[in-house]
């Protein structure tokens, strides 16, 4: 296919309505192809972040560019190529992770190694902490243009200000799975084939009835465990419905002893809990079983998709899946260093291993 430069002949395209002689802007080339703008930067920039773009969008608008004339603005070009081989992080959490033992700890483990190796310094962003210059404004996603391209990390994110980053061309990429918005590139952890085989290994041990309890939103991490765990509940052809899965916005006071008394007399013999940011959903867990004088895992199997808080590493290793963090960081630097330098690529999902643990046993013998 020939390149939008070629295609885009301002000689050959219409006078514009009003004898108008000013340069076509992108966003009138996304209204003529009926297309995000974000699409326009992509197919025009000639990259491809992290979200394919059909043969047949491409060519709606590269029809749309040469029909209005439109040609890239040289002077924005040469500025977006400037480089300075800074490479940022920005946090979503309430504090920048710099805490080694804070979940999100690890990534930036695999994302200075990597990014060392590449040649790169990090600038590390923390306006989404307590106190941060212009902590939770709508420009705090503004300052990471001072970096080459950024890297995001954080369960829930400001969509509308990430996209006028991605529609603007700025290389950014988010470490887990992000595939609501268009153009933007993420990277993540296989949680759906992880999640799969935790149930397969809880029933090949005799559980016919587990719940999955995850916190109540739509974060695309805690729909792939969701997914996973319904999936591997088919497969091993236990009951999937809605009875299955326990949603819950405040665990710590709905996941009580009287919930657990409830799900044993239900004929429940295993709960599988998500990670979260916090560990919630694991914690409230774990307390509720001690509070009820229950024996884990004679009475009432657990397992964790993911793995425990770091405050909590004394406690028996519960039965789940490992994530590997510091791939996952590394990946991202990868893909981010590809963007920066105007190059496609892709980064398939990185697997967790199954950590067999010590909270999952058979089902206790009942009569």
């Amino acid at each position: 296919m020939e390149e939008p430069r070629k295609r885009a002949r301002p000689g050959r395209a219409p006078a514009p309505p009003g004898g108008r002689t000013s340069r076509p802007r992108q966003a009138e080339v996304a209204g003529l192809a009926g297309v995000s703008q974000a699409t326009v930067s992509l197919v025009l920039g000639g990259k491809k972040q992290g979200v394919a773009i059909s043969a047949e969008t491409r060519q709606k608008v590269l029809e749309a560019a040469h029909r209005l004339g439109y040609v890239p603005d040289p002077a924005a070009r040469r500025l977006a190529a400037a480089r300075n081989d800074l490479l940022g992080v920005f946090s979503f959490t309430a504090t920048f992770p710099t805490d080694v033992r804070h979940s999100y700890y690890p990534f930036l483990v695999g994302v200075e190694r990597e990014a060392a190796a590449r040649g790169y310094d990090l600038v590390l962003f923390t306006g989404s902490s307590s106190g941060g210059a212009g902590a939770g404004g709508p420009e705090a996603l503004s300052r990471v243009r001072l970096a080459d391209g950024c890297l995001f990390l954080g369960r829930h994110v400001p969509t509308e200000e990430l996209r006028r980053l991605v529609t603007d061309g700025f290389p950014v990429v988010h470490v887990g799975r992000r595939d609501e918005l268009e153009g933007l590139a993420w990277v993540g952890a296989d949680y759906v084939s992880a999640s799969h085989e935790v149930v397969t290994r809880l029933a090949a041990l005799g559980h016919r009835r587990l719940v999955l309890v995850r916190e109540d939103d739509e974060a695309p991490a805690s729909t792939d465990r969701e997914h996973g765990f319904l999936k591997g509940l088919e497969s091993a052809g236990l009951p999937a419905g809605p009875e299955a899965v326990f949603r819950t916005a405040a665990p710590e006071s709905t996941l009580t002893p009287e919930r657990l008394r409830r799900w044993l007399d239900e004929g429940v013999t295993a709960l599988v809990a998500e990670e979260t940011d916090t560990g919630g959903p694991w914690r409230a867990l774990r307390a509720a079983v001690r509070e009820a004088g229950l024996d884990c895992p004679g009475e009432l199997s657990l397992a964790l998709l993911g793995s425990p808080p770091a405050d909590l590493a004394a406690e028996a290793v519960p039965t789940g899946f490992d994530i590997p963090r510091p791939q996952l960081g590394a990946a991202a630097v990868r893909l981010l260093a590809a963007l920066v330098a105007g190059e496609d690529a892709e980064e398939p999902l990185v697997v967790c291993a199954f950590r067999p643990g010590a909270t999952a046993g058979p089902p206790p013998h009942r009569p």
